[in-house]
Formats: C-alpha cells, structure tokens, sequence
C-alpha cells in the first residue's frame, strides 16, 4: 500500500545519473542511466548483489559524492552542482545518513554522538542533551547513556547511530543495511524506528540492502543489476 502523499511532488528525483571511476587507467562503469523519484511518506527499498552500485547511488543522492552523469533534485531543487559546503548544509537542514560502520565518534558517549547531530541548531546546550537523552531512552537505550561506542554491542551502537540519524528530524533518510549486522531483535526496532520517522514525520526512506530489510515494509522496491535500477515485482500490501 503506497502512503498517502504518493500525489505529492517528489521529496527526491534523479534522472540519467551515472557514475564511473577510474581503475588502472580504464573506466569503470558503476551507474548507467539511473532514474528514481521518490515521495515523502514513502519507504522505497533497493536491493542487489554486492558491488551492484547501491551504495554508490545512495552517497549520490546524499551528496557524498557527485555524479558522472545525470542530475539531482531535492524538494524540486538541482542539487548535483552544489558545492561540497552547501552539500554539508543541505545534509544538516534536510538528510539523515544511517551507515552501516555506524561512523560512531569513539572518544565521544553515546549521548554526545547524538548531541552532536544537533549542535547547528538553534537549541542550546540543555536543550540538545535533554533531545539526546530522550531519543536514546526511546530506544532503550537510557542506561547506557555515558557508555562510548566501544563499550556497547554491535546493536546498541546501531540504535545509537538511528538516535544521530532522526534527531534532526530530516525530510530524507537514506540507510545502508541497517539491519545487516544485528540480531533480529534489534533489528525489529531499528525497523521500528526508520519506519516511525517516516510514517509519523512524513519523511521519505530509501534503504540499500541485500537482503535483510523486510521487503513487506516497503511501498516500492527496485533492483540494481549492472549499474541499472529496475523495478522489482511488488512489495507485498501491508495490513
């Protein structure tokens, strides 16, 4: 069942985008053509093998890297020639990034990793602690507030990363494999959580995977073989 807001304008569209690197001299073709527009209240899944490009196409559109090819529009916005500080910009005011290294802060807490999504805003101090804390007792996580990412499992570090990710209550999250590395508790809750921001916030979600986020939970999926995106068969209606 596609959200409600399917009739609105994209939040995010590409078109043609391409990507190609450099390898000992010879290019390498990563992405051809790619074409993808997505809603806000939609969760919109990518899947393919390894080394496909989707990881590729998710810094793409997050502005981690620029394409060879092709444009970029974010809120009906040209967002491809965006220089790398406004790129920083927009990723502050606009996009959450869920990796799946975490790209936790090691000498940070985990609540001074969420804090720290937050402190280009207008909240003060208390304030951005008090947001952090809120958001990690949320996800279970309230007595492990002052522990550092190396004092926290896999999973706890990955909730942590989901608290950064949604403080900024961005338009657009973009996650790859977020449920790659956890056990299937842990990753019912992150799904729980991705799902909640865009439900609840009417953001927009596109998650790269190979294979460990439920299909069910998306409104569209796609295929991304040989550095084209297709279509995959519906996602199953959800009750």
């Amino acid at each position: 069942m596609v959200s409600s807001n399917a009739d609105s304008d994209p939040l995010i569209e590409c078109s043609g985008l391409g990507k190609q690197f450099r390898v000992r001299g010879r290019a390498v073709r990563v992405l051809d053509g790619v074409a993808l527009s997505v809603r806000r209240g939609e969760i919109v899944v990518l899947s393919g093998r390894t080394g496909s490009g989707k990881s590729t196409l998710l810094g793409l559109l997050g502005g981690l890297d620029r394409p060879s090819a092709g444009t970029i529009r974010l809120e009906g916005r040209r967002v491809d020639g965006l220089t790398s500080a406004e790129w920083s910009a927009l990723r502050r005011e606009k996009i959450g990034f869920l990796f799946q290294s975490f790209n936790l802060l090691g000498s940070w807490t985990a609540v001074e990793n969420v804090e720290a999504a937050l402190l280009h805003t207008p909240l003060r101090r208390p304030e951005r602690r008090e947001k952090a804390r809120s958001l990690l007792a949320a996800l279970g996580m309230e007595g492990r507030l002052d522990h550092l990412p190396s004092e926290l499992s896999v999973g706890q570090q990955q909730l942590v990363a989901i608290a950064r990710t949604v403080a900024n209550d961005p338009a657009l999250l973009l996650a790859d494999e977020p449920t790659g590395d956890v056990d299937p508790e842990t990753a019912v809750e992150i799904i729980r959580q991705l799902t909640g921001a865009v439900r609840d916030r009417g953001a927009a979600l596109i998650v790269v995977t190979h294979g460990t986020f439920p299909l069910d939970g998306a409104d569209r999926v796609f295929r991304l073989a040989d550095g084209v995106l297709a279509a995959a068969e519906p996602a199953p209606a959800r009750s």
